[in-house]
């Protein structure tokens, strides 16, 4: 595979179906947004402990399933996420959520107390963008809703991942 192919220089590029499309296109911006997830992710994970940073590489490699997914018509690209996946994004919510170190939350907290919390802020955020492009990309493009719900847990464990890390320091909640 090139590194370059100058066919974007036109500001276009091809879906996995070979279909050209512009670089705005939605779809674009949908498995664009996901592809900047993955980068934001494996930022952040270099600070975490070996768990969280062995779960945080299978979710860069299911964040390719999704954007590849997104890069296709239909429900025809080979790999999927399934309700298993979900699920094992929940359990690791559940497993942080008991660690001793965890607060209870009562009020909103202003992001980025500490660095590696703030990395993980960046990332759901992110995550956050892409679930709405993939909500825009839903209402004229046809695929498999699970990616939807994936993303949206996904934001969950990384606001669950840097809520963890600002228990570093006392973290602001804001009134």
């Amino acid at each position: 595979m090139d590194i370059y192919t100058k066919t974007g220089d036109k500001g276009t590029t091809k879906l996995f179906t070979d279909q050209e499309v512009s670089k705005d296109h939605i779809r674009v911006e949908a498995y664009g947004t996901i592809d900047e997830l993955g980068s934001f992710i494996g930022w952040a994970k270099h600070s975490t402990d070996d768990e969280i940073k062995q779960f945080l590489e299978k979710i860069q490699n299911q964040l390719f399933v999704v954007g590849g997914h997104l890069a296709s018509e239909g429900f025809d690209y080979p790999f999927q996420i399934v309700e298993q996946d979900i699920i094992e994004l929940e359990k690791m919510i559940d497993k942080l959520k008991v660690r001793p170190e965890f607060p209870p939350l009562e009020h909103f907290i202003i992001p980025g107390s500490t660095e590696i919390a703030g990395r993980f802020h960046i990332a759901r955020t992110v995550c956050r963008r892409a679930e709405r492009r993939m909500i825009t990309l839903s209402k004229n493009y046809e695929f498999d809703p699970l990616n939807i719900k994936y993303v949206n847990r996904l934001s969950d464990v990384l606001y669950t991942i840097a809520r963890l890390y600002e228990t570093e320091v006392k973290y602001v909640e804001w009134d």
